[in-house]
């Protein structure tokens, strides 16, 4: 089934190239002065009105509108050590069964806090991506099962463009398992439809799981439509991850509120990540100290099974660690 497109009911592609792209586009649109950046703008129209309507002081606006803090250069200009493990061709090994694969460097919004974003706004050539490179690595490394679709991220692309990255791993024998990485799902929740459902299905019995890992951080994220559109998707392994960042959810309370709200849509709590320390998102980075008592508070407020692992990536590119 084709998504139907009407003047009031946009398509997910329509939504995200009408997306403001500019520090005074989004100025004008939220009638305050924004701050330009190095690191660019890129919000959907669609979510920005639920920016605005949340107001300065939301988890947010903070999140996905440019600040003064910014330009503190302090950090690391790749604080998880990517480059270290990168072999080109948007490959990155860093551990033994899996890589992590970077099909696109496009994102369905900007992210203040990521952890990628010098190397997305130069677009650099380890995250440029060929599907040949990609197999004739496999081939010559059959101790990798599981392929992580990362960028950017991987849900901006085609549903043609998913399924050629399907056919290619499809004739990997010791590939068991995709994965992709994705906030497409919570930015854009139209993307998540009948045809996107139908690729997945079509390929649900070529590996032993596809997971979908969604990135999420508040509560407040998540709309009704965004739980109508995921649904079906709970035929696949859905999991989540999720940075602490503080002044946005740094607090047991709205962690709670939105591992419960993960939970009932049928969505496995699974990575909670300290925050790297990248250059020019210092202003949401707290200790690990600080972490780890709000994520010890998490047992006596929510059953073990719902607490994700609370994990750090280190800068020397050694991989993640668990906090606690």
């Amino acid at each position: 089934m084709h998504t139907q497109t009407t003047s009031n009911n946009p398509s997910w592609q329509e939504e995200f190239r009408g997306a403001i792209k500019t520090s005074r586009e989004l100025a004008a649109f939220l009638e305050t002065n924004i701050p330009k950046q190095p690191y660019k703008v890129f919000i959907p129209t669609s979510f920005a009105y639920r920016i605005k309507e949340a107001g300065m002081n939301s988890a947010l606006w903070k999140q996905f509108i440019p600040s003064t803090e910014e330009n503190n250069t302090a950090g690391f200009h790749d604080p998880i050590g990517d480059k270290i493990h990168a072999k080109d061709n948007g490959i990155i090994h860093r551990y033994k069964n899996r890589i992590l694969f970077s099909p696109t460097t496009i994102c369905p919004i900007n992210c203040r806090y990521c952890f990628r974003k010098n190397e997305l706004e130069q677009q650099e050539d380890f995250l440029k991506a060929n599907l040949n490179k990609l197999i004739e690595y496999l081939f010559n490394h059959p101790e990798v099962e599981e392929v992580i679709l990362t960028g950017g991220d991987p849900l901006i692309l085609s549903n043609k463009k998913l399924e050629e990255i399907f056919i290619y791993l499809s004739k990997v024998s010791t590939v068991k398992y995709i994965r992709l990485h994705s906030r497409t799902p919570v930015i854009l929740p139209r993307r998540m439809d009948n045809d996107l459902y139908d690729l997945f299905k079509s390929y649900q019995d070529k590996f032993e799981a596809i997971t979908l890992a969604i990135h999420t951080n508040h509560s407040t994220e998540l709309t009704s439509n965004f739980f109508d559109k995921i649904a079906p998707f709970k035929d696949f392994n859905l999991i989540s991850q999720s940075v602490l960042l503080k002044g946005v959810n740094n607090s047991t309370t709205e962690l709670v509120d939105l591992f419960k709200a993960l939970n009932k849509a049928g969505i496995r709590p699974y990575y909670l990540h300290h925050p790297d320390q990248v250059m020019g998102g210092g202003h949401f980075y707290l200790s690990q100290e600080e972490g780890a008592l709000i994520y010890t508070a998490l047992r006596n407020n929510l059953p073990g099974w719902m607490i994700p692992h609370y994990v750090v990536d280190s800068p020397m590119g050694t991989g993640k660690t668990l906090v606690v």
